[in-house]
């Protein structure tokens, strides 16, 4: 049985290890000073949130981060759902379906018009999830990397 809860302090190290796993999926790698940064913005819940997975003896199986954002085709907001990862040992399971659920429920108790999020076309896996919760929307996404 998986259960869900907000991040909390004492899950750094587990969530650590989830958001490495993430990274490294993704072939990126982040300064310590912006994962430090991105784990106490998590915690505080005010513009990002954050949420683990344990399966049934505790242990730290996944992880989900989202954001809300003002949108101009809607008089209320967004939810971005930014970063999804599960533990490969525990993929297949539904852990990643729960926490897809955990963010769109705390959506629409938020008011949320909608909860989106992107994903390489090459990630069959996450894909065939996504596919069987959500709708592809068919846009490509570009991006301008700046110097901030």
């Amino acid at each position: 049985m998986t259960t869900i809860a907000p991040l909390a302090v004492s899950d750094r190290d587990e969530w650590l290890a989830l958001w490495r796993g993430y990274l490294t999926f993704y072939e990126a790698s982040l300064s310590d000073e912006v994962t430090d940064a991105t784990f106490e913005r998590l915690i505080a819940g005010e513009e990002l949130h954050g949420a683990v997975a344990r399966d049934a003896d505790g242990r730290a199986v996944g992880i989900v981060h989202w954001l809300t954002h003002s949108a101009t085709w809607t008089t209320t907001t967004y939810c971005y759902l930014e970063d999804l990862f599960v533990a490969p040992a525990t993929r297949g399971g539904g852990v990643g379906r729960a926490l897809i659920e955990h963010v769109r429920s705390w959506a629409d108790d938020a008011g949320c018009r909608k909860v989106y999020w992107l994903t390489q076309q090459s990630n069959e896996t996450a894909r065939a999830l996504y596919d069987r919760v959500a709708t592809s929307t068919g846009f490509v996404h570009y991006e301008i990397p700046l110097h901030a």
